[in-house]
């Protein structure tokens, strides 16, 4: 089991839900309440929450299934801010500092995926996530 608040990969989705919670679901008219703003506070929501479940696993193989519906969440948050940016319920500034920290997120995902992913095929059982 991992301790999450030491991933790296962790630290920049919290921030990355803090910036959504604080700058942007704010923003939202009252009309999109249990609509769009719902969603983009669940997928928001769930990309930390699912890096978070994924370190309590014991299995790499099972923590790689976290971290790919965290990735998911991450591409449906973008969506979610993509269309917000296009009904203009953010500004530039807003919707820059967001696609940035999307694409950070979706990059550490990414590589930490594979890398599991390649020393699982590689048959390699001593495999470290620290500093990740």
């Amino acid at each position: 089991m991992r301790d999450f608040k030491k991933l790296e990969v962790w630290k920049k989705s919290h921030e990355l839900n803090l910036f959504v919670y604080s700058n942007l679901l704010p923003k939202f008219p009252l009309s999109e309440h249990q609509d769009l703003l719902s969603q983009t506070k669940k997928a928001a929501f769930a990309i930390s929450s699912n890096i978070v479940k994924g370190c309590g696993k014991f299995r790499e193989v099972d923590f790689a299934l976290y971290l790919e519906a965290a990735l998911g969440a991450v591409y449906e948050l973008e969506f979610c801010c993509l269309l917000s940016s296009d009904l203009a319920y953010f500004n530039s500034d807003e919707q820059l500092k967001t696609t940035q920290l999307l694409d950070e997120v979706k990059a550490m995902l990414i590589g930490i995926i594979r890398k599991i992913n390649n020393k699982r095929s590689a048959g390699d059982k001593r495999f470290s996530l620290t500093g990740l």
